[in-house]
């Protein structure tokens, strides 16, 4: 720091939580390129630009770790929904569905989540990646192989066992992905492309993972009543493959499984002195997905998302939908499909108990894609800070920013990132503690947060006070680099 005389971009008189847990403390940041050159006293640091940050917290860009913007990272390029959050890198191909490898002409749910079939265009993951190179977008990525998307490529029909050709053929896609970069395996076994796969399918895939340093990361098989036997399930393929776990949106659902979060992080607790273990929540009571019967048997309440068939739905109460129609709820859902929904089924205390969890990552589960969304989508991480770490008080700030930054980096192995420090990538928020928080809402879903001022990815501003920027220095961060 001493023999630093000019840098490109200098962060002044902020409040820096670096990401690692440590107390705030007052301080500069110097930018040269697309890194961090020095944090400290820089008064004499002459400066490109120079961003005010006085009374304003400077942390590390926050990492979304369990997202599906697969196409979206090409079809809306500048991620407002996230940037604006003050997210800049997430982690694409969750609940076994990643836009690649896979072309195809018929795409079952929840597939059809990521877009139409004109999206499904990428026969390799190298070619995927590359198209991310090609046409950046405004934040980074890392990228998983789902599950699904291999039974889809690999099998005709995917509502069975796969037999042992299938399931060697889809692990060889997999090792071939891995080559090209991508992080690790995501399954969706909640989903009916993935339900009929034997635990032993799974694992013989995910034996794929550890030459290559991979992670599996899980959309159980049951939220719900069999959670316990989910979690068990799970732990079992992590220790079978040798590779680490990261259980997806922990959460259980349904009314007679509250309260039942007491169980499943005790079960946590128990297995991680043993193997490697970790899991993400986000900030909601309310979950989405398609549209599926099971999940409206343990729902209060049943917002649909989109329609296609009857589109003019969207954003409505499903119980009324069928009050309309005089039929019943699951009938009606019958005559919406293709269609999504978010679903009321969890307790708030179980929500705070999983929050509150010190080895919880934090990702929205958003779906951006959907016309009606859940409200996650654009306010995961400033109801976080805002709402659950200053006005519930649930975890200091700097709790929370260590979990939305240094763990979430380190898991999914982005190098030199999560954390501020000289020599790691200028990716950072700039914020106002006192006044951020969320301002989507289940009415309104797509509303930028408040308080979110300046987020810079690889040293360049993607996002402040008037909006995007429209810069676009995103990169698909391959694992290992």
């Amino acid at each position: 720091m001493a023999d630093l005389e000019r840098c490109d971009i200098k962060i002044a008189g902020g409040v820096v939580i670096d990401g690692t847990g440590a107390a705030r403390v007052r301080a500069d940041v110097a930018i040269t390129d697309d890194r961090i050159t020095a944090v400290g006293d820089l008064a004499r640091v002459d400066a490109g630009r120079t961003i005010d940050a006085a009374d304003r917290i400077v942390a590390p860009g926050f990492v979304d770790v369990h997202t599906h913007d697969d196409r979206a990272l090409l079809s809306k390029p500048t991620m407002d929904m996230k940037v604006s959050q003050g997210v800049t890198s997430v982690v694409v191909g969750n609940c076994g569905i990643s836009l690649a490898p896979l072309i195809m002409q018929h795409r079952p749910p929840p597939l059809d989540l990521l877009g139409t079939e004109e999206w499904w265009r990428f026969g390799t993951f190298e070619a995927f990646l590359s198209a991310v190179d090609d046409a950046p977008a405004s934040l980074n990525a890392a990228f998983l192989v789902g599950h699904s998307t291999l039974r889809v490529g690999a099998m005709g029909d995917v509502y069975r066992p796969a037999d042992a050709g299938e399931i060697k053929a889809m692990r060889g896609t997999l090792e071939a992905s891995l080559d090209s970069g991508a992080v690790g395996l995501s399954t969706g076994l909640f989903y009916a492309p993935a339900s009929q796969a034997p635990t032993e399918e799974v694992i013989e895939i995910a034996r794929g993972l550890k030459a290559h340093g991979g992670l599996y990361v899980t959309h159980m098989r049951d939220e719900a009543d069999a959670v316990l036997d989910s979690l068990e399930e799970t732990f079992l393929i992590g220790r079978e493959a040798g590779v680490p776990v990261v259980v997806s949106h922990h959460k259980v659902t349904g009314k007679k499984n509250f309260g039942r979060s007491k169980e499943t992080l005790a079960l946590f607790e128990r297995y991680r002195t043993s193997q490697k273990i970790g899991l993400d929540v986000y900030p909601y009571h309310a979950s989405s997905t398609v549209l599926k019967a099971d999940s409206i048997a343990v729902s209060n309440r049943v917002l649909v998302t989109w329609s296609v068939p009857h589109p003019e739905h969207k954003g409505r109460d499903l119980a009324d939908i069928a009050a309309e129609w005089g039929i019943d709820p699951y009938a009606a859902a019958e005559r919406l499909q293709p269609a999504g929904a978010i679903y009321f089924s969890m307790d708030e205390a179980d929500v705070r108990r999983i929050l509150s969890y010190p080895e919880a990552m934090f990702g929205s589960d958003g779906l951006p894609h959907d016309e009606f969304p859940h409200p996650r989508l654009w306010g995961t991480f400033p109801r976080i800070l805002g709402h659950y770490a200053r006005d519930v008080g649930l975890f200091p700030l700097e709790e929370a920013v260590r979990r939305m930054t240094s763990i979430s980096a380190k898991q999914f192995g982005l190098v030199d990132r999560g954390v501020i420090a000289p020599g790691t990538f200028a990716d950072l928020c700039v914020f106002d503690p006192d006044t951020i928080i969320d301002s989507a809402s289940f009415d309104d879903p797509m509303t930028p947060a408040a308080g979110i001022e300046h987020v810079l990815v690889n040293g360049r501003e993607v996002w402040n006070q008037a909006g995007s920027t429209g810069e676009r220095p995103g990169r698909a961060l391959r694992h290992g680099g």
